[in-house]
Protein backbone atom coordinates (compact mmCIF):
# COMPACT_ATOMS: atom_id res chain seq x y z
CA UNK A 1 0.00 0.00 0.00
CA UNK A 2 1.68 3.24 1.10
CA UNK A 3 2.16 5.37 4.35
CA UNK A 4 0.02 8.01 5.76
CA UNK A 5 2.84 10.12 5.00
CA UNK A 6 2.02 9.80 1.57
CA UNK A 7 -1.37 10.80 1.17
CA UNK A 8 -1.45 13.77 0.02
CA UNK A 9 0.17 12.42 -3.41
CA UNK A 10 -2.95 10.33 -3.80
CA UNK A 11 -5.56 12.74 -2.88
CA UNK A 12 -3.43 14.64 -6.00
CA UNK A 13 -4.29 11.76 -8.05
CA UNK A 14 -7.91 11.09 -7.49
CA UNK A 15 -8.34 14.98 -8.12
CA UNK A 16 -6.47 15.22 -11.06
CA UNK A 17 -7.58 11.66 -12.73
CA UNK A 18 -10.81 9.94 -14.34
CA UNK A 19 -11.35 6.56 -13.35
CA UNK A 20 -13.23 3.04 -14.40
CA UNK A 21 -14.60 2.83 -10.97
CA UNK A 22 -14.93 4.83 -7.94
CA UNK A 23 -15.94 2.34 -5.01
CA UNK A 24 -17.24 4.40 -1.86
CA UNK A 25 -16.56 2.16 1.39
CA UNK A 26 -13.80 0.58 2.74
CA UNK A 27 -15.00 -2.60 4.27
CA UNK A 28 -14.51 -6.25 2.66
CA UNK A 29 -17.00 -5.67 0.16
CA UNK A 30 -15.68 -2.56 -0.96
CA UNK A 31 -12.28 -3.74 -1.23
CA UNK A 32 -13.09 -7.08 -3.14
CA UNK A 33 -14.78 -4.61 -5.69
CA UNK A 34 -12.20 -3.24 -6.16
CA UNK A 35 -9.91 -5.85 -6.21
CA UNK A 36 -11.82 -7.41 -8.52
CA UNK A 37 -12.06 -4.48 -11.17
CA UNK A 38 -8.30 -3.38 -11.46
CA UNK A 39 -7.57 -6.83 -11.52
CA UNK A 40 -9.75 -7.04 -14.95
CA UNK A 41 -7.65 -4.33 -15.95
CA UNK A 42 -9.93 -1.26 -14.40
CA UNK A 43 -8.50 2.03 -13.24
CA UNK A 44 -10.14 1.51 -9.66
CA UNK A 45 -10.57 4.89 -6.95
CA UNK A 46 -11.50 3.63 -3.60
CA UNK A 47 -12.31 5.99 -0.61
CA UNK A 48 -13.79 5.56 2.95
CA UNK A 49 -15.26 8.24 5.25
CA UNK A 50 -12.78 6.35 8.21
CA UNK A 51 -10.19 3.69 7.91
CA UNK A 52 -10.64 1.10 6.19
CA UNK A 53 -12.83 -1.90 7.84
CA UNK A 54 -13.68 0.45 10.49
CA UNK A 55 -17.48 -0.79 10.59
CA UNK A 56 -18.51 -3.70 9.86
CA UNK A 57 -15.74 -5.55 8.49
CA UNK A 58 -13.58 -5.20 12.01
CA UNK A 59 -16.43 -6.14 14.25
CA UNK A 60 -17.57 -9.56 13.01
CA UNK A 61 -17.01 -12.84 14.76
CA UNK A 62 -13.57 -13.18 13.23
CA UNK A 63 -14.41 -16.62 10.95
CA UNK A 64 -14.41 -17.15 7.19
CA UNK A 65 -17.90 -19.77 7.68
CA UNK A 66 -20.56 -21.05 6.01
CA UNK A 67 -23.66 -20.36 7.99
CA UNK A 68 -24.58 -23.52 8.76
CA UNK A 69 -27.45 -22.08 10.74
CA UNK A 70 -28.88 -20.99 7.25
CA UNK A 71 -29.63 -24.85 7.00
CA UNK A 72 -32.22 -24.50 9.74
CA UNK A 73 -34.16 -21.46 7.74
CA UNK A 74 -33.63 -23.60 4.13
CA UNK A 75 -31.48 -21.14 3.27
CA UNK A 76 -29.69 -24.06 0.78
CA UNK A 77 -28.38 -21.26 -2.03
CA UNK A 78 -26.49 -19.19 0.76
CA UNK A 79 -24.73 -22.31 2.53
CA UNK A 80 -23.70 -23.61 -0.66
CA UNK A 81 -22.27 -20.14 -1.93
CA UNK A 82 -20.21 -19.03 0.72
CA UNK A 83 -19.62 -22.37 1.85
CA UNK A 84 -17.84 -22.77 -1.40
CA UNK A 85 -16.12 -19.66 -0.88
CA UNK A 86 -14.27 -20.42 2.38
CA UNK A 87 -11.79 -22.81 0.56
CA UNK A 88 -11.05 -20.52 -1.71
CA UNK A 89 -10.22 -17.44 0.79
CA UNK A 90 -8.23 -19.85 2.72
CA UNK A 91 -6.25 -20.66 -0.30
CA UNK A 92 -5.51 -17.07 -1.48
CA UNK A 93 -4.51 -15.50 1.98
CA UNK A 94 -3.16 -18.93 4.40
CA UNK A 95 -1.44 -16.31 6.37
CA UNK A 96 -5.05 -14.22 7.49
CA UNK A 97 -7.46 -17.60 7.90
CA UNK A 98 -6.83 -20.78 9.82
CA UNK A 99 -8.59 -23.86 9.97
CA UNK A 100 -10.33 -24.45 13.18
CA UNK A 101 -12.19 -27.17 14.36
CA UNK A 102 -15.73 -26.68 15.79
CA UNK A 103 -17.58 -28.88 17.59
CA UNK A 104 -21.15 -28.78 17.76
CA UNK A 105 -22.92 -30.40 20.88
CA UNK A 106 -26.10 -31.38 21.00
CA UNK A 107 -28.57 -31.73 24.21
CA UNK A 108 -31.99 -32.91 25.46
CA UNK A 109 -34.76 -31.06 23.77
CA UNK A 110 -32.32 -28.76 22.14
CA UNK A 111 -32.27 -27.44 18.76
CA UNK A 112 -30.06 -30.42 16.93
CA UNK A 113 -30.40 -33.55 17.89
CA UNK A 114 -28.29 -36.58 16.38
CA UNK A 115 -30.19 -37.55 13.20
CA UNK A 116 -30.51 -33.73 12.17
CA UNK A 117 -26.77 -32.71 13.33
CA UNK A 118 -25.80 -36.04 11.70
CA UNK A 119 -27.42 -35.10 8.79
CA UNK A 120 -27.29 -31.18 8.61
CA UNK A 121 -23.04 -31.15 8.59
CA UNK A 122 -23.31 -34.05 6.02
CA UNK A 123 -25.36 -31.75 3.09
CA UNK A 124 -23.03 -28.80 4.62
CA UNK A 125 -20.25 -30.88 3.68
CA UNK A 126 -21.60 -31.52 0.31
CA UNK A 127 -23.12 -28.22 -0.29
CA UNK A 128 -19.47 -26.37 0.44
CA UNK A 129 -17.82 -29.19 -1.65
CA UNK A 130 -15.89 -29.53 1.83
CA UNK A 131 -12.34 -32.14 1.17
CA UNK A 132 -12.52 -35.31 2.43
CA UNK A 133 -10.34 -34.83 5.68
CA UNK A 134 -12.01 -32.10 7.07
CA UNK A 135 -15.64 -33.33 7.07
CA UNK A 136 -17.61 -33.98 9.43
CA UNK A 137 -17.51 -36.48 12.31
CA UNK A 138 -19.95 -37.80 14.44
CA UNK A 139 -18.99 -37.90 18.67
CA UNK A 140 -20.42 -39.94 21.20
CA UNK A 141 -21.03 -38.35 24.81
CA UNK A 142 -17.36 -39.23 25.93
CA UNK A 143 -15.52 -38.38 22.99
CA UNK A 144 -17.46 -34.78 22.82
CA UNK A 145 -16.40 -34.44 26.90
CA UNK A 146 -12.91 -35.27 25.87
CA UNK A 147 -13.19 -32.68 23.18
CA UNK A 148 -13.85 -29.79 25.79
CA UNK A 149 -14.21 -31.21 29.35
CA UNK A 150 -15.97 -28.03 30.17
CA UNK A 151 -19.33 -28.42 28.67
CA UNK A 152 -22.46 -29.34 30.42
CA UNK A 153 -22.87 -32.88 30.62
CA UNK A 154 -26.35 -32.88 31.34
CA UNK A 155 -28.70 -33.82 28.71
CA UNK A 156 -25.45 -34.26 26.71
CA UNK A 157 -26.28 -36.45 23.79
CA UNK A 158 -23.25 -36.02 21.49
CA UNK A 159 -21.81 -34.24 19.27
CA UNK A 160 -20.81 -33.41 15.51
CA UNK A 161 -17.36 -31.57 14.68
CA UNK A 162 -16.89 -29.62 11.71
CA UNK A 163 -13.84 -27.39 10.19
CA UNK A 164 -14.73 -23.60 10.01
CA UNK A 165 -12.32 -20.87 9.36
CA UNK A 166 -10.95 -18.25 11.77
CA UNK A 167 -9.71 -15.19 10.37
CA UNK A 168 -8.67 -11.38 11.43
CA UNK A 169 -11.51 -9.80 9.17
CA UNK A 170 -9.92 -6.53 9.56
CA UNK A 171 -6.62 -7.47 8.47
CA UNK A 172 -8.42 -9.62 5.34
CA UNK A 173 -9.63 -6.45 3.79
CA UNK A 174 -6.26 -4.73 4.45
CA UNK A 175 -4.58 -7.34 2.44
CA UNK A 176 -7.25 -7.85 0.17
CA UNK A 177 -7.15 -3.54 -0.21
CA UNK A 178 -3.16 -4.08 -0.51
CA UNK A 179 -3.13 -6.45 -3.24
CA UNK A 180 -5.64 -3.40 -5.38
CA UNK A 181 -3.42 -1.32 -4.75
CA UNK A 182 -0.73 -3.17 -5.82
CA UNK A 183 -2.66 -4.00 -9.21
CA UNK A 184 -2.61 -0.02 -9.30
CA UNK A 185 -6.25 1.00 -7.77
CA UNK A 186 -6.17 4.23 -5.24
CA UNK A 187 -7.12 3.87 -2.07
CA UNK A 188 -7.48 6.67 0.58
CA UNK A 189 -9.22 6.01 4.10
CA UNK A 190 -10.34 9.34 5.68
CA UNK A 191 -11.85 10.27 2.34
CA UNK A 192 -15.69 11.37 2.97
CA UNK A 193 -18.05 11.44 -0.32
CA UNK A 194 -20.12 14.55 0.62
CA UNK A 195 -21.92 15.24 -2.90
CA UNK A 196 -22.27 13.09 -6.22
CA UNK A 197 -21.67 14.35 -9.51
CA UNK A 198 -23.69 14.14 -12.58
CA UNK A 199 -22.92 14.34 -16.17
CA UNK A 200 -25.76 16.13 -18.93
CA UNK A 201 -27.20 12.88 -19.24
CA UNK A 202 -27.93 12.91 -15.17
CA UNK A 203 -26.29 10.03 -14.55
CA UNK A 204 -23.88 9.80 -11.71
CA UNK A 205 -19.98 10.50 -13.02
CA UNK A 206 -18.27 10.82 -9.67
CA UNK A 207 -18.33 12.72 -6.09
CA UNK A 208 -16.86 15.29 -4.51
CA UNK A 209 -15.05 14.44 -1.32
CA UNK A 210 -13.21 15.78 1.39
CA UNK A 211 -10.31 14.61 3.52
CA UNK A 212 -11.23 14.25 7.09
CA UNK A 213 -7.58 14.88 8.18
CA UNK A 214 -6.36 17.99 6.66
CA UNK A 215 -9.84 19.20 5.34
CA UNK A 216 -8.93 19.22 1.07
CA UNK A 217 -11.87 18.82 -0.96
CA UNK A 218 -11.41 17.05 -4.53
CA UNK A 219 -13.71 16.26 -7.14
CA UNK A 220 -13.13 12.40 -7.95
CA UNK A 221 -14.00 11.49 -11.54
CA UNK A 222 -15.47 8.19 -12.82
CA UNK A 223 -17.37 6.24 -14.75
CA UNK A 224 -19.12 3.85 -12.81
CA UNK A 225 -19.98 4.44 -9.38
CA UNK A 226 -20.51 1.81 -6.42
CA UNK A 227 -22.11 2.28 -3.32
CA UNK A 228 -20.88 -0.49 -0.78
CA UNK A 229 -20.83 1.79 2.61
CA UNK A 230 -22.52 -1.16 4.38
CA UNK A 231 -24.39 0.62 7.19
CA UNK A 232 -24.26 4.18 5.17
CA UNK A 233 -26.06 2.73 2.43
CA UNK A 234 -29.26 4.44 2.83
CA UNK A 235 -27.50 7.58 3.78
CA UNK A 236 -25.24 7.27 0.29
CA UNK A 237 -28.53 6.61 -1.74
CA UNK A 238 -30.21 9.89 0.05
CA UNK A 239 -27.86 11.50 -2.08
CA UNK A 240 -28.84 10.51 -5.21
CA UNK A 241 -32.06 8.85 -5.98
CA UNK A 242 -33.77 6.00 -4.02
CA UNK A 243 -35.43 4.45 -6.90
CA UNK A 244 -36.47 0.85 -5.11
CA UNK A 245 -38.50 0.51 -1.73
CA UNK A 246 -35.74 -1.49 -0.33
CA UNK A 247 -34.10 -0.79 2.82
CA UNK A 248 -31.58 -1.61 5.41
CA UNK A 249 -32.31 -2.62 8.69
CA UNK A 250 -29.46 -2.55 11.63
CA UNK A 251 -28.82 -5.23 13.97
CA UNK A 252 -25.96 -4.79 16.50
CA UNK A 253 -23.15 -7.67 17.46
CA UNK A 254 -21.67 -8.40 20.17
CA UNK A 255 -18.66 -10.21 21.37
CA UNK A 256 -16.20 -10.48 24.99
CA UNK A 257 -13.07 -11.55 25.12
CA UNK A 258 -11.74 -13.63 28.49
CA UNK A 259 -8.15 -15.07 29.72
CA UNK A 260 -8.06 -18.31 29.30
CA UNK A 261 -6.22 -18.82 32.20
CA UNK A 262 -10.19 -17.58 33.66
CA UNK A 263 -11.75 -19.89 30.69
CA UNK A 264 -9.67 -22.85 29.69
CA UNK A 265 -11.28 -23.46 26.56
CA UNK A 266 -9.45 -26.03 24.33
CA UNK A 267 -12.12 -26.41 21.64
CA UNK A 268 -14.03 -23.97 19.16
CA UNK A 269 -17.65 -24.51 20.50
CA UNK A 270 -20.96 -23.80 18.84
CA UNK A 271 -23.96 -23.94 21.13
CA UNK A 272 -27.57 -24.04 21.66
CA UNK A 273 -28.25 -20.50 24.09
CA UNK A 274 -31.42 -20.96 26.88
CA UNK A 275 -33.25 -18.74 24.43
CA UNK A 276 -32.64 -20.74 21.20
CA UNK A 277 -30.15 -18.91 19.91
CA UNK A 278 -26.68 -20.06 18.59
CA UNK A 279 -23.16 -18.54 20.01
CA UNK A 280 -19.29 -19.21 19.17
CA UNK A 281 -16.76 -19.66 21.83
CA UNK A 282 -13.14 -19.36 20.04
CA UNK A 283 -9.75 -19.82 21.56
CA UNK A 284 -7.35 -17.70 20.28
CA UNK A 285 -3.86 -16.45 21.11
CA UNK A 286 -4.33 -17.39 24.81
CA UNK A 287 -7.85 -16.16 24.59
CA UNK A 288 -11.35 -17.16 24.73
CA UNK A 289 -14.21 -14.96 22.62
CA UNK A 290 -17.38 -15.14 22.70
CA UNK A 291 -20.72 -14.02 20.42
CA UNK A 292 -22.62 -12.99 19.48
CA UNK A 293 -25.44 -11.19 20.41
CA UNK A 294 -28.22 -10.03 17.81
CA UNK A 295 -30.52 -7.15 18.45
CA UNK A 296 -31.58 -4.49 16.47
CA UNK A 297 -29.78 -1.27 16.13
CA UNK A 298 -30.51 2.49 15.60
CA UNK A 299 -28.44 4.48 17.05
CA UNK A 300 -25.05 6.15 15.26
CA UNK A 301 -23.30 3.01 13.39
CA UNK A 302 -19.71 4.29 13.53
CA UNK A 303 -19.19 3.77 17.74
CA UNK A 304 -21.60 0.69 18.98
CA UNK A 305 -20.75 -0.42 22.22
CA UNK A 306 -21.56 -2.85 24.47
CA UNK A 307 -24.04 -2.35 27.00
CA UNK A 308 -24.60 -3.83 30.45
CA UNK A 309 -27.50 -5.81 29.08
CA UNK A 310 -25.40 -7.56 26.24
CA UNK A 311 -22.10 -8.29 28.80
CA UNK A 312 -24.30 -9.92 30.88
CA UNK A 313 -26.39 -12.03 27.84
CA UNK A 314 -23.03 -13.47 26.91
CA UNK A 315 -21.82 -14.61 30.58
CA UNK A 316 -25.12 -16.16 30.59
CA UNK A 317 -24.84 -17.94 27.56
CA UNK A 318 -21.17 -19.03 29.21
CA UNK A 319 -22.96 -20.40 32.33
CA UNK A 320 -25.48 -22.23 30.46
CA UNK A 321 -23.17 -24.51 28.36
CA UNK A 322 -20.03 -24.32 31.02
CA UNK A 323 -21.81 -24.66 34.43
CA UNK A 324 -18.16 -25.50 35.92
CA UNK A 325 -16.88 -21.82 35.34
CA UNK A 326 -17.23 -19.25 37.80
CA UNK A 327 -16.65 -16.23 35.51
CA UNK A 328 -18.25 -13.16 36.24
CA UNK A 329 -17.78 -9.40 34.51
CA UNK A 330 -14.87 -8.40 36.14
CA UNK A 331 -13.12 -11.43 34.07
CA UNK A 332 -14.26 -9.82 30.72
CA UNK A 333 -10.67 -8.02 29.46
CA UNK A 334 -12.39 -6.70 26.40
CA UNK A 335 -15.33 -6.54 24.22
CA UNK A 336 -16.37 -5.20 20.41
CA UNK A 337 -19.59 -4.50 18.83
CA UNK A 338 -20.63 -3.98 15.61
CA UNK A 339 -23.55 -3.47 13.56
CA UNK A 340 -24.64 -6.02 10.73
CA UNK A 341 -26.34 -3.85 7.78
CA UNK A 342 -28.98 -6.12 6.83
CA UNK A 343 -31.66 -5.89 4.02
CA UNK A 344 -35.35 -5.27 5.82
CA UNK A 345 -37.83 -8.00 6.34
CA UNK A 346 -41.37 -7.03 7.50
CA UNK A 347 -42.19 -8.89 10.92
CA UNK A 348 -38.68 -10.54 11.66
CA UNK A 349 -36.36 -11.25 14.79
CA UNK A 350 -32.89 -10.15 14.25
CA UNK A 351 -31.56 -13.86 13.88
CA UNK A 352 -34.41 -14.48 11.19
CA UNK A 353 -33.01 -11.76 8.49
CA UNK A 354 -31.21 -13.26 6.06
CA UNK A 355 -27.52 -12.49 5.48
CA UNK A 356 -28.27 -12.52 1.68
CA UNK A 357 -26.67 -9.48 -0.52
CA UNK A 358 -28.65 -7.63 -3.37
CA UNK A 359 -27.30 -5.33 -6.22
CA UNK A 360 -29.82 -2.04 -6.86
CA UNK A 361 -29.19 0.02 -9.66
CA UNK A 362 -30.79 3.93 -9.44
CA UNK A 363 -31.79 5.42 -12.61
CA UNK A 364 -28.75 7.46 -12.33
CA UNK A 365 -26.76 4.46 -12.71
CA UNK A 366 -25.35 4.29 -9.30
CA UNK A 367 -24.85 0.79 -8.08
CA UNK A 368 -25.68 -0.05 -4.50
CA UNK A 369 -24.89 -3.30 -2.58
CA UNK A 370 -26.25 -4.03 0.33
CA UNK A 371 -26.07 -7.68 2.77
CA UNK A 372 -23.89 -10.03 2.26
CA UNK A 373 -21.60 -11.88 4.63
CA UNK A 374 -17.46 -11.93 5.16
CA UNK A 375 -17.07 -14.95 3.83
CA UNK A 376 -18.74 -14.22 0.22
CA UNK A 377 -16.94 -11.42 -0.46
CA UNK A 378 -15.36 -12.49 -3.16
CA UNK A 379 -18.44 -13.50 -5.03
CA UNK A 380 -20.37 -10.20 -4.22
CA UNK A 381 -17.15 -8.37 -5.95
CA UNK A 382 -17.37 -10.50 -8.84
CA UNK A 383 -21.20 -10.11 -9.42
CA UNK A 384 -21.46 -6.09 -9.54
CA UNK A 385 -18.36 -5.98 -11.12
CA UNK A 386 -19.81 -8.10 -14.19
CA UNK A 387 -22.73 -5.85 -14.17
CA UNK A 388 -20.23 -2.58 -14.56
CA UNK A 389 -17.80 -5.07 -17.50
CA UNK A 390 -21.30 -5.05 -19.34
CA UNK A 391 -22.02 -1.12 -19.66
CA UNK A 392 -21.07 0.40 -22.70
CA UNK A 393 -17.15 1.40 -23.01
CA UNK A 394 -16.11 -1.69 -20.53
CA UNK A 395 -16.42 -4.74 -23.24
CA UNK A 396 -12.21 -4.69 -23.54
CA UNK A 397 -11.67 -6.43 -20.07
CA UNK A 398 -10.84 -9.56 -19.23
CA UNK A 399 -13.42 -11.72 -17.05
CA UNK A 400 -13.40 -12.57 -12.75
CA UNK A 401 -9.42 -13.84 -11.98
CA UNK A 402 -9.79 -13.40 -8.63
CA UNK A 403 -10.89 -16.97 -7.56
CA UNK A 404 -6.93 -18.00 -8.17
CA UNK A 405 -5.42 -14.42 -6.96
CA UNK A 406 -3.53 -14.38 -4.03
CA UNK A 407 -3.63 -11.44 -1.53
CA UNK A 408 -1.07 -9.48 -0.04
CA UNK A 409 1.67 -11.64 1.77
CA UNK A 410 0.65 -14.62 0.02
CA UNK A 411 2.65 -14.71 -2.76
CA UNK A 412 3.54 -18.34 -3.57
CA UNK A 413 2.50 -19.34 -0.23
CA UNK A 414 -0.50 -22.02 0.46
CA UNK A 415 -2.08 -24.42 2.91
CA UNK A 416 0.85 -27.08 1.33
CA UNK A 417 3.70 -24.93 1.90
CA UNK A 418 2.90 -22.57 4.47
CA UNK A 419 4.54 -23.89 8.14
CA UNK A 420 7.65 -24.94 5.84
CA UNK A 421 7.54 -21.06 5.07
CA UNK A 422 7.63 -20.28 9.04
CA UNK A 423 9.91 -22.55 10.06
CA UNK A 424 12.42 -20.78 7.13
CA UNK A 425 11.56 -17.40 8.25
CA UNK A 426 11.44 -17.91 11.80
CA UNK A 427 14.95 -19.20 11.58
CA UNK A 428 16.02 -15.71 9.50
CA UNK A 429 14.17 -13.71 12.18
CA UNK A 430 16.12 -15.67 15.06
CA UNK A 431 19.39 -14.28 12.73
CA UNK A 432 17.71 -10.92 12.90
CA UNK A 433 17.14 -10.87 16.82
CA UNK A 434 14.00 -11.76 17.20
CA UNK A 435 12.71 -14.98 19.16
CA UNK A 436 11.63 -18.02 17.52
CA UNK A 437 8.56 -17.58 18.69
CA UNK A 438 8.18 -13.60 17.83
CA UNK A 439 9.33 -14.41 14.39
CA UNK A 440 6.71 -17.14 13.82
CA UNK A 441 4.05 -15.26 15.37
CA UNK A 442 4.85 -12.47 13.07
CA UNK A 443 5.16 -14.57 9.90
CA UNK A 444 2.12 -16.01 10.55
CA UNK A 445 0.42 -12.99 10.38
CA UNK A 446 1.98 -11.12 7.77
CA UNK A 447 3.24 -14.33 5.47
CA UNK A 448 5.32 -13.01 3.07
CA UNK A 449 5.05 -9.50 3.69
CA UNK A 450 7.62 -10.53 6.54
CA UNK A 451 10.62 -9.37 4.45
CA UNK A 452 9.38 -5.88 5.03
CA UNK A 453 9.23 -6.42 8.47
CA UNK A 454 12.81 -7.79 8.99
CA UNK A 455 13.99 -4.46 6.92
CA UNK A 456 12.05 -2.83 9.38
CA UNK A 457 13.66 -4.22 12.08
CA UNK A 458 17.04 -4.03 10.85
CA UNK A 459 17.12 -0.19 9.86
CA UNK A 460 15.59 1.04 13.28
CA UNK A 461 17.13 -1.58 16.08
CA UNK A 462 18.71 1.79 17.30
CA UNK A 463 15.20 3.34 17.45
CA UNK A 464 13.15 0.97 18.89
CA UNK A 465 16.23 -0.63 21.51
CA UNK A 466 15.37 2.92 23.05
CA UNK A 467 11.17 2.97 22.71
CA UNK A 468 10.60 0.66 25.42
CA UNK A 469 8.41 -1.11 23.71
CA UNK A 470 8.15 -4.61 23.24
CA UNK A 471 9.94 -5.67 19.74
CA UNK A 472 7.02 -7.14 18.25
CA UNK A 473 4.40 -4.38 18.95
CA UNK A 474 7.30 -1.83 17.79
CA UNK A 475 7.18 -4.07 14.52
CA UNK A 476 3.92 -4.06 13.77
CA UNK A 477 2.97 -0.58 14.69
CA UNK A 478 5.79 0.61 12.50
CA UNK A 479 4.51 -1.94 9.81
CA UNK A 480 1.09 -0.45 9.83
CA UNK A 481 2.17 3.29 9.44
CA UNK A 482 4.76 2.74 6.88
CA UNK A 483 2.96 0.06 4.44
CA UNK A 484 -0.67 0.00 5.82
CA UNK A 485 -2.30 3.48 5.83
CA UNK A 486 -2.71 3.37 9.46
CA UNK A 487 -2.61 6.79 11.15
CA UNK A 488 -5.02 7.02 14.21
CA UNK A 489 -4.28 5.09 17.23
CA UNK A 490 -7.42 2.72 16.17
CA UNK A 491 -6.28 2.07 12.62
CA UNK A 492 -3.26 0.24 14.51
CA UNK A 493 -4.29 -1.43 17.82
CA UNK A 494 -7.93 -2.16 16.29
CA UNK A 495 -7.79 -2.89 12.77
CA UNK A 496 -3.96 -3.08 11.51
CA UNK A 497 -3.16 -5.58 14.54
CA UNK A 498 -5.82 -7.02 16.96
CA UNK A 499 -4.07 -5.92 20.45
CA UNK A 500 -6.77 -3.42 21.60
CA UNK A 501 -8.71 -7.38 21.90
CA UNK A 502 -6.70 -9.79 22.15
CA UNK A 503 -3.52 -7.89 23.94
CA UNK A 504 -5.27 -4.99 25.77
CA UNK A 505 -3.04 -5.16 29.34
CA UNK A 506 -0.30 -4.43 26.69
CA UNK A 507 -1.64 -1.36 25.45
CA UNK A 508 -2.76 -0.34 29.08
CA UNK A 509 0.54 -0.70 29.92
CA UNK A 510 2.63 0.86 26.74
CA UNK A 511 0.30 3.60 25.63
CA UNK A 512 2.46 6.82 26.33
CA UNK A 513 5.49 5.05 24.08
CA UNK A 514 2.37 4.28 21.48
CA UNK A 515 1.40 7.78 20.72
CA UNK A 516 4.91 9.18 21.32
CA UNK A 517 5.82 6.71 18.41
CA UNK A 518 3.47 7.56 16.30
CA UNK A 519 3.51 10.90 16.98
CA UNK A 520 7.36 11.02 15.63
CA UNK A 521 6.50 9.07 12.80
CA UNK A 522 3.39 10.93 11.17
CA UNK A 523 4.81 14.37 12.72
CA UNK A 524 1.85 15.52 14.42
CA UNK A 525 1.15 18.58 15.77
CA UNK A 526 0.71 19.12 19.33
CA UNK A 527 -2.89 19.47 19.33
CA UNK A 528 -3.01 16.05 17.22
CA UNK A 529 -0.78 14.88 19.56
CA UNK A 530 -3.50 15.46 22.23
CA UNK A 531 -6.33 14.45 20.85
CA UNK A 532 -4.86 10.94 19.86
CA UNK A 533 -4.20 10.54 23.69
CA UNK A 534 -7.90 10.87 23.98
CA UNK A 535 -9.04 8.49 21.42
CA UNK A 536 -6.34 5.76 23.19
CA UNK A 537 -8.00 6.35 25.91
CA UNK A 538 -11.73 6.39 24.97
CA UNK A 539 -11.26 3.19 23.01
CA UNK A 540 -9.54 1.69 26.12
CA UNK A 541 -12.64 2.47 27.95
CA UNK A 542 -14.67 1.41 25.17
CA UNK A 543 -13.13 -1.61 25.13
CA UNK A 544 -12.71 -2.77 28.72
CA UNK A 545 -14.72 -0.54 31.17
CA UNK A 546 -17.20 -3.10 31.99
CA UNK A 547 -14.02 -5.58 33.59
CA UNK A 548 -13.56 -2.33 35.72
CA UNK A 549 -17.68 -2.00 36.71
CA UNK A 550 -17.90 -5.44 37.79
CA UNK A 551 -21.73 -4.91 37.91
CA UNK A 552 -22.62 -8.46 37.69
CA UNK A 553 -21.03 -10.70 40.01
Amino acid sequence: MFSAAQRNDKIDLLDRYSYDVLVIGGGITGAGIALDAVSRGMSVALVDMQDFSAGTSSRSTKLIHGGLRYLKQLQVGIVAEVGRERAIVYENGVHITTPLGMLLPFYAGGQFGPASTSLGLMLYDRLAGVKKKERRKMLSVKETLQKEPLLKSDGLKGGGHYIEYRTDDARLTIEVLKKAVELGAVALNYMKVTELIYNDKKQVCGAKATDQIKNKQITIAATSVVNATGPWVDAMRQLDVVSNNKKLTMTKGVHIVIDQSVFPLQQAVYFDTPDKRMVFAIPREGKAYIGTTDTFYDNNPIHPVATNEDIAYLLQAVHYIFPKLQITQKDVESSWAGVRPLIYEEGKDPSEISRHDEIWEAPTGLLTIAGGKLTGYRKMAADIVDKIAKRPGYKLFKECSTKNLSLSGADMINSSNFEAYIAFKASEGVENGLTKQIAENLTRKYGTNIDQIFKILRVTKSDYTNRGLPVELYLQIMYAMQFEMAYTPADVLVRRTGKMYFDIEAIHQYKDEIIELMSDFLQYTEAEESVKRVELDQLLFDASHFAKEGIYE
